[in-house]
């Protein structure tokens, strides 16, 4: 093996893999070629993809792509007619899969159940038929304010199948972010459930639902699934017993849809402003996340996809509508990964098989803590690929995923897109050898690039990540705020997607990203991305994370002021923070010098595990946090608060 790579592919793994056999189809050679045609001719690659997935077409699309409205609204497959629930259910239930497993769940309790794709067919065929009988139809939005149960799965085909849109809401919100997803949406329908279990407590569902509903005026009923078998409040005006709504029996054939028909509205969550609620249609979105699963991941027949999300999240309509579509198995947790002991995520895997497991880099830092014991009780064989996303690895916790839970024999296909982006920019094939920390090459048919300051594209140093050409899964517009859509995106160059990100290419031509652009810090003129100085802080034994900001400094322009968590064991000493700031000198240089470093018992993070940095920043300085919907941990923003005080 190359010194360079940590992985390297051998020979049965290319022979078998979906890619290579995609490859052959049409004649390419290898990974170079296949990348550079894909972005040569999008129109070719796409539709030569969608013919590869099996995508059902009740009417063939006449154009593969319409740009006639401008790049920002492009159009695919124009005057095609699917339906997502057609191609990821009904092909499959109503074939020779219809007893194959589809959903895999297991609850904090231990609870297992599983669904095959009959079962998930009928059960969203009685509930597209209460949802005609309430007058939903064509367009009418519903939200899904659920846990990651089985029949989530059966509620998103139901709304797909009759043409509704789906709204996924993080269940862990609070009433006041739900309604805002509501009133924005106008929802006319939510489905939500009891409660769910969470570190050993009820997580109360149904009254967060009741209150948001309560601010919500188009909400006409609540569908209560029994998770907990719990008593909850009760409007027998609004509320419906799921297994009221199961008892609807006759048929509901899925609609045949226009291609650009909306699918879904999902919600992102900003530090300031409303959420931005990115618009994604059944055809473009079906066909570019099954094709990252079915390539990117190699998903095969026999295997068991996990990833660790929220359907609130992007990676949970990306693990249903990508494995489904191919006729895969997924498998959805209830808890979270260290409960009720540390080795409960190891636990999972080996009960149930699982061989292909997303997890964030956040979620491997805060596993590391543990140590490896609790990783060594279980049988992780059957892994044979990892994933992840939402932030930029360090290299200690890469290499600890990479050999303690893949074995140093499964790749990490580190992959990186976005919510609006409806799939990835970033995404390695698995017949590529990787590099530590490394996203490996830009995904098939994604024309990427990095662009300095200029707009002209660089290699060796760090740029804007962007995108020259549609693709089949971007968001159709921000929901009811065209002229946001196009100033957050496309306002910088024209006709070019700027995502946020800072991203740069190597000698090799492999992609690593360092972190949102807007999080980047300024010190005497030179930039650096917060990954660059939490990485050099990982580097010491007593670090188990650590999150870095740039504050206004009136010499330097800024300077880094640190945030710490240590690992057990260590004093939280002056000692102790020159020793880190002699690691980042050695590191970084002087210059880069945290020249603040506080400790912290966490951090504040999302739900799927990204540390809000702007918010760290904007609390540490004194201003308003903006939108704090999808913090998962209020306490961690209050230690920054009493930081703040004492500073």
């Amino acid at each position: 093996m190359s010194d360079k790579f940590i992985w390297e592919p051998n020979d049965e793994l290319v022979e078998q893999s979906n890619v290579n056999a995609f490859m052959k189809k049409i004649g390419v050679d290898n990974v170079t070629d296949l990348y550079k045609k894909s972005v040569e001719n999008i129109e070719w690659f796409w539709s030569e993809v969608e013919k590869e997935l099996g995508i059902h077409w009740f009417e063939p699309y006449s154009d593969v792509l319409d740009v006639s409205k401008g790049i920002p609204w492009a159009t695919w497959f124009v005057g095609g007619k699917t339906n997502i629930a057609y191609n990821c259910l009904d092909r499959h239930a109503l074939g020779e899969k219809k007893n194959k497993i589809a959903v895999i769940w297991e609850g904090e309790d231990g609870s297992i159940r599983k669904a095959s794709y009959e079962d998930i067919y009928q059960q969203s065929v009685s509930i597209a038929l209460f949802l005609k009988e309430q007058g939903v139809g064509k367009g009418d939005a519903v939200g899904v304010f659920m846990p990651m149960v089985p029949e989530i799965v059966s509620v998103i085909m139901a709304i797909a199948r009759i043409g509704a849109v789906f709204v996924p809401i993080f269940s862990g919100y609070g009433s006041g972010a739900v309604a805002t997803r509501l009133q924005d949406s106008g929802a006319k329908v939510m489905f939500t459930a009891d409660g769910f279990l969470r570190r050993g407590k009820v997580v109360n569902m149904k009254e967060v639902a009741d209150e948001a509903a309560d601010q919500s005026p188009s909400i006409k009923k609540i569908v209560v699934f029994p998770r907990l078998g719990i008593d909850v409040p009760w409007n027998d005006g609004r509320d419906v017993r799921w297994d009221d709504v199961l008892s609807y029996k006759g048929d509901c054939p899925a609609e045949a849809l226009d291609s650009e028909h909306m699918f879904m509205i999902i919600y992102t969550s900003g530090t300031t402003g409303r959420p931005k609620g990115a618009v994604h249609v059944h055809a473009g979105f079906n066909v570019k996340i099954a094709q990252e699963v079915y390539h990117n991941f190699d998903l095969k027949d026999n295997d068991i996809l996990f990833w660790f999300t929220d359907m609130g999240w992007i990676m949970g309509p990306w693990e249903v509508v990508g494995a489904m579509t191919v006729g895969g198995t997924i498998f959805t947790y209830e808890g979270v990964p260290d409960y009720p002991h540390p080795g409960r995520l190891w636990e999972v895997i080996e009960r149930h098989k699982i061989t292909i497991l997303g997890f964030s880099p956040t979620g491997v830092r805060a596993m590391m803590k543990y140590g490896t014991d609790h990783v060594k009780k279980y049988d992780l064989s059957s892994l044979r690929l990892l994933g992840s996303t939402g932030e930029p690895w360090n290299p200690e916790p890469y290499k600890w995923f990479f050999y303690n839970i893949g074995g140093g024999r499964c790749p990490i296909i580190n992959i990186s897109g976005g919510t609006e982006v409806g799939a990835c920019f970033l995404a390695p094939l698995p017949i590529i050898p990787m590099k530590i920390c490394s996203l490996g090459m830009p995904a098939l048919g994604m024309d990427i690039d990095v662009f300095n300051e200029e707009g002209k594209p660089v290699r060796g140093e760090v740029g804007e990540l962007v995108c020259k050409q549609p693709w089949p899964g971007m968001t159709r517009g921000l929901y009811k705020a065209p002229e946001r859509y196009i100033e957050t995106y496309w306002s910088r160059w024209e006709n070019v997607w700027v995502h946020g990100d800072w991203a740069s290419v190597d000698e090799d031509g492999y992609w690593f990203l360092h972190g949102r652009s807007d999080d980047t810090i300024k010190v005497a003129g030179k930039r650096i991305g917060p990954a660059e100085v939490e990485s050099a802080l990982v580097n010491h034994p007593a670090v188990q994370e650590s999150a870095a900001i740039g504050v206004p400094d009136e010499v330097k322009g800024e300077r880094i002021v640190c945030f710490v968590i240590l690992k057990p064991g260590y004093d939280p000493d002056d000692s102790l923070k020159n020793e880190l700031k002699n690691t980042a000198a050695e590191i970084l240089g002087k210059t880069m010098v945290p020249s603040e470093i506080y400790w912290v018992k966490d951090l504040p993070r999302t739900r799927n595990a990204k540390i809000l940095r702007r918010v760290i920043r904007k609390v540490f300085l004194g201003e308003d946090a903006g939108d704090l919907s999808s913090l998962e941990n209020p306490a961690a923003l209050q230690e920054i608060k009493k930081i703040k005080k004492g500073s």
